[in-house]
């Protein structure tokens, strides 16, 4: 059965890190370079700080260093972080995250040994896994109903050479925590069109990185492009499964940190009404601000419910499978709605501060821009929404060879 009872464990990590949010992090989010939205560096201090509390690494195996949470308790670390700082909370969670389907699912023992080690050992040891190409097909948008023009869409290539070494060439976009990473899954297109998962270090030769600034990230934290010129990857790096566990725990996870958005300008205007006095009496008592106040938290409690429930139903697949939860794709549903509802209500909000809303000195300004990027990371909503239709009615895109092939 669907459970909302948080475990004792559960409650103790959302107030370690709540607390840590409330003494560390809203004091630094709220000076003027943070709440400049267009050009702000990330928190490299506070990262650390927070990679000592065991974030970077929460949901790691307790075997492997970490504390093991399921996605439901990395969705309130990401909630609770974002609150204070999304950027931070977006390193952390797609480090923990993807570090979880590395090293506890996909890896073999002997990368495990390699790797786990300096991950475990520097908290700035972060990960990235470079799967977007450049000016790529999207798999979804214009071109819905029809088969996929050109493939394979993956055109970083990895050729074998007679000693067992791949030569890498190619270049991968928008990939999150690339300037911070210290290691790279990336998925090229093999000899023979296998599409295959290599492990590359940050000071492999021939490797580059360029960031991004905020104004072209179009999403929170770090993000950047990826270069490979005849970058060299010996035989044992190759991942002996593929990264498909991780798509879904991270939508789930960007959907909790929309939520810690909207929630950050809702307390935010509360404090603000409570403390703007208006026709002899604080705003707070005004009927119009009152319901804006109202809507959010309506807006807020319901996202939680999807957010929680998808997290659910990753962690109790048995949920899905005999039918307690609707058979949906509940990770990207509860995204696409997060970013909507939350955008809607950040708007909201800052109507609630009237012209001050939009000035840049102040945090609802910046509440805004943060929840704009939320309707664009990855796929954006647009397509999340086309995923969820073609679960409704049972439609699935196939690429032009098959098509050819049918016919």
């Amino acid at each position: 059965m669907y459970d909302l009872h948080l475990a004792s464990e559960q409650l103790e990590i959302r107030e370690t890190v709540r607390d840590f949010v409330a003494r560390e992090v809203k004091p630094f989010a709220i000076k003027s370079e943070r709440l400049e939205a267009l050009d702000r560096a990330l928190p490299l201090p506070l990262l650390d700080k927070a990679s000592q509390l065991g974030l970077r690494t929460l949901a790691l195996s307790e075997a492997g260093g970490g504390a093991g949470a399921d996605t439901l308790t990395g969705c309130l670390v990401a909630e609770e972080l974002a609150a204070g700082d999304p950027d931070l909370a977006a390193v952390l969670t797609e480090t923990s995250c993807l570090g979880q389907v590395l090293f506890d699912r996909v890896m073999t023992s002997a990368q495990r040994d390699r790797f786990l080690p300096l991950f475990g050992e520097d908290d700035r040891f972060h990960l990235a896994l470079a799967d977007r190409e450049p000016d790529h097909d999207p798999s979804l948008g214009a071109d819905y109903h029809r088969p996929v023009a050109r493939e394979p869409a993956i055109r970083t290539r990895a050729v074998r050479t007679g000693s067992g070494e791949w030569i890498l060439n190619g270049a991968k976009d928008c990939v999150a925590n690339a300037p911070l990473a210290k290691l790279f899954a990336v998925t090229v297109l093999a000899d023979g069109g296998a599409v295959r998962t290599l492990l590359v270090p940050r000071d492999t030769p021939g490797l580059t990185v360029k960031a991004y600034g905020t104004t072209g990230a179009r999403q929170h934290g770090a993000c950047g492009e990826v270069t490979f010129a005849d970058c060299r990857v010996g035989a044992d790096q190759v991942l002996a499964a593929d990264t498909s566990a991780y798509a879904a725990r991270r939508a789930t996870l960007l959907a909790a940190i929309n939520l810690g958005i909207g929630r950050a300008a809702h307390e935010a205007a509360i404090a603000y009404a409570h403390l703007r006095v208006q026709g002899g009496r604080p705003i707070v008592q005004h009927q119009a601000i009152a319901l804006k106040l109202a809507d959010m938290a309506t807006t807020l409690q319901v996202a939680r419910g999807a957010v929680w429930q998808a997290a659910w139903a990753l962690d109790n697949p048995q949920a899905q499978a005999d039918r307690s939860l609707a058979d949906l794709p509940l990770p990207t549903l509860a995204r696409a709605f997060t970013a909507e509802a939350v955008y809607r209500g950040t708007k909201d909000c800052a109507e609630c501060f009237g012209a001050m809303g939009v000035m840049r000195d102040m945090p609802l300004q910046k509440f805004i821009q943060d929840a704009r990027i939320c309707l664009h990371v990855g796929e954006g909503v647009s397509d999340a929404k086309l995923t969820i239709a073609e679960a409704l009615i049972g439609y699935r895109r196939f690429p032009a060879a098959t098509a050819r092939a049918a016919e």
